[in-house]
């Protein structure tokens, strides 16, 4: 199911995986189901809160924003989850 999830989210619209190093952007949808939605939404990150990546691993994966004040790290696939504009 996870597989289906990461297909849906790089379906449609601009994902957080895609957003630039210390690029300001707003979240406009959550995609996903279940415990890893749920996650992501448990971290704060929940429609209309600003984000900012600040940094990325060297190999992208992980990478860090900036969300509600507070620094939290994110795999790439929990990233393609989240719709920004």
């Amino acid at each position: 199911m996870e597989t289906r999830q990461r297909e849906q989210a790089a379906e449609s619209g601009r994902r957080l995986n895609q957003v630039r190093v210390g690029e300001p952007v707003r979240i406009t949808r959550v995609h996903g189901a279940g415990p890893l939605r749920q996650r992501i939404l448990d971290m704060g990150l929940t429609r209309g809160a600003e984000v900012q990546v600040r940094r990325m691993a060297p190999l992208g994966d992980p990478l860090e924003i900036t969300v509600r004040g507070y620094a939290l790290s994110l795999r790439k696939a929990e990233a393609a989850c989240i719709q920004v504009s």
